[in-house]
């Protein structure tokens, strides 16, 4: 099955969509429930301290844990790769007898295929922890690091409890359900003889393991058979045992909103074990490299190696939500598991999950190690279209965008080929809607008769005395198809004294040619756009909070010093408002709009601005709150053309949530979003208009001037 047959079949599975929905909200508040009791920032941080540290010294702790553990009784062995951990493993089974082995859950166990290898050798394997064995059952791979069968019903779990059993369970009685697994899985430890299980935290100062889990059967395997094998990569060496509490702060919190787990074990070398021939329990610590030795100098890279597999990343993806584990993610899954599939696995996967990345940031907003995985994904694509050939769409878009004078004069004469098909009121009209195929769910925008530049030398007024003198950065979607917003906020700037250039040789702000994977050309682009606004400007303001965010971050973090100046003076519009100019509600006539918000991904995440836009909206107007604010609400530029279902369904949520309450209007800080549930709205004729804060702002003023 193709990958579009793949999400449009989970699109429809109406269990799927439904617990992973319920899942979604419940998580997002219980996580904010028990991070609130701790500094969350400052907790995070000292772990990707700790994690880069560790990564940078990791041969030295390797041999400072083996050292450690092995003086307590354990084996340490190391693995190149996959297949010599594999044979590592089958070789201790063999060397010892074992021809019955319980495992406990281990994503890294996954990672190498070792079931599939055990089994091969006439070894009988059982995980026992309860979501693994049910997708052990089923023949599936988990769909989830910590909920591996989140994807499944209990009618299908009993169904296949009944396979497994030859017994009629009760299919809508969970607490039997469960009793029908402990029964099935208690003689199975006592019959093993040897336990398999992963590992959190490997302890160099101690040589110790910690391992971390919810289910009681982690400690069964790893005391009850007389051979224990602890399989981990080499990612999960730190220094000291404070370290591993320290990450056992947000661990728990991140994974499923507990302050702890229900079992923290810690393993110091070989215990008693009546089972065994010497009295003694035979540990092997089976330590997996498989290119992780080498990604630890990575530059870049070497920072998934904060990872501690909470899961996090996927629990608040959009994309999770809607099509599950299955469809996002190859072993590993969420956002980490796209960065993991390219670098472990399989490049064909890797390279289509890559491009099923919205690029909304909420992976890197909770993060519990801070890793930037947007920035990782990006970098993927790039290597991806540097190795494999671009796209033609990349090739065109390349061709396009390399130079400013090119770009414009192409839109300028896309909006002479659009006009038989352009309404009045900016969406293209007069099509049959076969020629939008799956894009029409949402009315397309039509290109403004006149650009902003175009209409800037009647905007352009002196002002006496400013208050702040900034440069205008447009962004393509504001100038060429929006500019009714950028007017709406030069009689904001003027009105309060703020003096406004608009530096005609910028160009689009690059966030599009990265997103294709054209890093080079963005690089260009963004060259043009520092040298464009050379001047001396309090500061560089702009309408839109992607183009804000990848001016401010992107430029900076790729560029280094070159762009530093620049986009240090980058702002989103409601901060230079709000922040700089400090209006508030004094400053404005209060409508009798009620205004509802959408955060568009790239501001209240990238940037960090939650406060600003809220504040202006309910000075001007009537603000009015409504459900998972911070949504995104699957625009994601080009990437809503490749997925345009489940970009329909992100769209559909988002004014579902918009129009629950008695909202008038629905105020954002993105022309992207606009395009998106302004389109959306009209296609589904939503009674809701969607508008910028500036536009809000505007007509506070104007009805004051009455």
């Amino acid at each position: 099955m193709s990958y579009a047959r793949e999400i449009e079949a989970a699109l429809k599975d109406g269990f799927l969509r439904r617990t992973l929905d319920k899942f979604a909200v419940e998580y997002r508040a219980g996580r904010d429930r028990v991070f609130a009791e701790v500094d969350e920032r400052a907790l995070i941080q000292r772990i990707a301290d700790v994690k880069d540290d560790a990564a940078r010294h990791m041969e030295e702790l390797y041999e400072r844990f083996r050292a450690e553990a092995e003086k307590r009784g354990a084996v340490v062995l190391r693995a190149k790769d996959a297949a010599e951990a594999r044979e590592i493993i089958a070789a201790i089974a063999k060397e010892n007898d074992v021809h019955k082995i319980v495992k406990s859950k281990s994503m890294t166990a996954e990672e190498i295929g070792l079931n599939a290898h055990l089994e091969a050798a006439g070894i009988e394997v059982n995980e026992t922890d309860l979501g693994e064995w049910i997708v052990q059952l089923r023949h599936e791979r988990p769909s989830h690091m910590v909920m591996p069968a989140i994807h499944l019903s209990r009618g299908q779990v009993a169904d296949e409890f009944e396979k497994a059993t030859g017994r009629a369970q009760d299919h809508e009685d969970v607490h039997k359900l469960v009793k029908t697994a402990r029964a099935e899985l208690r003689p199975k430890f006592h019959a093993a003889d040897m336990g398999i299980s992963g590992a959190n935290f490997l302890i160099a100062e101690t040589g110790s393991l910690a391992i971390v889990t919810n289910e009681g059967n982690g400690r069964l395997v790893n005391t009850l058979p007389r051979v224990h094998v602890a399989l981990a990569g080499l990612d999960k060496l730190i220094p000291t045992l404070d370290d591993a509490l320290t990450a056992l702060q947000v661990l728990p919190r991140n994974a499923t909103g507990q302050r702890l787990t229900s079992y923290v074990t810690f393993i110091d070398g070989a215990t008693a074990c009546a089972k065994s021939p010497t009295g003694r329990k035979i540990l092997h610590i089976v330590l997996l490299d498989n290119g992780r030795a080498d990604l630890a100098r990575d530059p870049l890279f070497s920072q998934i190696y904060r990872c501690v597999r909470c899961g996090a990343c996927a629990n608040v993806c959009p994309v999770f939500r809607l099509v599950g584990g299955h469809r996002m993610g190859h072993v590993y899954v969420g956002a980490i598991g796209l960065v993991l599939t390219y670098l472990y696995h399989d490049r064909a996967a890797a390279n289509k999950l890559c491009q099923n990345c919205v690029g909304c940031g909420a992976c890197k907003d909770v993060c519990s190690g801070g890793i930037d995985l947007p920035r990782l994904i990006q970098e993927i694509r790039a290597r991806f279209a540097k190795e494999d050939g671009e796209p033609v769409v990349s090739r065109l878009a390349r061709y396009a965008m390399r130079k400013r004078t090119t770009f414009h004069r192409l839109l300028k004469f896309m909006r002479f080929v659009q006009k038989p098909f352009a309404g009045k009121d900016g969406f293209v009209r007069h099509l049959p809607m076969a020629l939008f195929g799956k894009q029409g769910f949402k009315s397309l925008p039509a290109l403004a008769k006149k650009s902003f530049r175009e209409l800037w030398p009647t905007l352009l007024r002196p002002v006496e005395k400013p208050r702040f003198r900034i440069a205008l950065f447009a962004g393509c979607a504001l100038d060429f198809s929006l500019p009714h917003q950028l007017v709406a906020a030069m009689k904001v700037f003027a009105h309060f004294g703020v003096e406004v250039e608009f530096p005609m040789e910028q160009t689009c702000c690059g966030l599009p040619l990265v997103t294709l994977g054209e890093k080079e050309t963005a690089l260009e682009v963004a060259r043009q756009n520092i040298a464009a606004f050379a001047g001396e400007y309090d500061a560089i303001v702009t309408l839109c909070a992607s183009c804000a965010s990848h001016l401010k971050h992107w430029y900076k973090d790729t560029l280094g010093a070159e762009a530093e100046a620049f986009s240090a003076k980058v702002m989103d519009f409601s901060s230079f408002v709000h922040d700089k100019l400090g209006l508030t509600k004094k400053d404005f006539t209060r409508l009798d709009w009620k205004v509802a918000y959408h955060a568009s991904c790239h501001l209240c995440r990238a940037l960090g601005v939650k406060e600003a836009p809220r504040a202006l909206i309910a000075a001007a107007a009537h603000y009015t709150p409504t459900p998972e604010e911070e949504s995104c609400c699957g625009f994601g530029g080009s990437w809503s053309f490749k997925f345009p279902e489940i970009s329909k369904e992100l769209m559909h949520k988002k004014l579902d949530n918009a129009c629950s309450g008695d909202a008038t209007h629905l105020a954002l800080d993105c022309p992207g979003c606009t395009i998106q549930l302004r389109g959306g709205a009209d296609r589904e004729k939503r009674p809701i208009q969607v508008v910028h804060v500036a536009e809000v702002l505007a007509a506070s003023l104007e009805a004051g001037a009455k």
